[in-house]
Order: C-alpha cells, then sequence, then structure tokens
C-alpha cells in the first residue's frame, strides 16, 4: 500500500465526518474478520494500518491488560481499545495516551477514564 493511517493523521487536517465513518467502519470491520477466526492483533496503531492513495508509538494504543503482566488471556476486547485509541487521535490529530513509559502510560489512562472500583481491581488478582 502506499501510505497508512499515521501519514493520513497527519498529512490531512480537512478530513470530514464521512472520513472519520469510513475509516471507523473499515477498521471494525476488519476486526471483526480476524476476531471471527479468534486472531487477535494485539499491536495495532495507525502505522500498522495501511491505506492506499484514494485516503488522501506502539504502547499509545494497548489496552491496560498489556501495559504490563497483569493478564494472561485476551480476548478481543484489547484491539477493540486499540480502536478507541486510534479513532480519538484521527478526530484529534493526537495521540489520545501518549505515555512515555508503561507507568506514565496507565496514569494517563487513569487521569482521563478515573481509577478502577476495588471490586474491578480485585477481579484482576
Amino acid at each position: 500500500m502506499e501510505s497508512d493511517l499515521h501519514q493520513v493523521i497527519k498529512a490531512n487536517d480537512d478530513l470530514t465526518r464521512e472520513h472519520y465513518q469510513f475509516f471507523l467502519y473499515q477498521l471494525l470491520r476488519a476486526l471483526k474478520y480476524i476476531h471471527t477466526a479468534n486472531v487477535y492483533h494485539r499491536d495495532l496503531k495507525p502505522k500498522n494500518i495501511l491505506a492506499n492513495q484514494d485516503y488522501v508509538a506502539t504502547r499509545w494504543y494497548r489496552a491496560p491488560e498489556l501495559c504490563g503482566s497483569f493478564f494472561s488471556k485476551y480476548t478481543p476486547a484489547i484491539d477493540i481499545w486499540s480502536i478507541g485509541c486510534i479513532f480519538a487521535e484521527v478526530l484529534t490529530g493526537k495521540p489520545l495516551f501518549p505515555g512515555k513509559n508503561v507507568v506514565h502510560q496507565l496514569d494517563l489512562m487513569t487521569d482521563l477514564l478515573g481509577t478502577p472500583s476495588l471490586d474491578t481491581i480485585s477481579r484482576v488478582w
């Protein structure tokens, strides 16, 4: 392919609502396809999403459970999280959680989303 979504985001400040809808639709459609085969990508980010010319940092897109060794049984939710982060970047032109390291990454997530409840935390252990 000629380009990737990262280049599209950086090069185009005139994307329309229809572009955003199209990108999200195509991303979710691709995820449905691979998840139907019980395959999880685990490294979705704009640079890994190829685009052709018609459309003219890895940690930042990882689900919290991938930011450490908290969990080993993954579900499609890890890729859905990435799509949400990517879509936020498509809309704003900048990464949603640009962490400098894993701890900073988790701090940014909890700053925006709040701290998980004690019940949620207890289910992680």
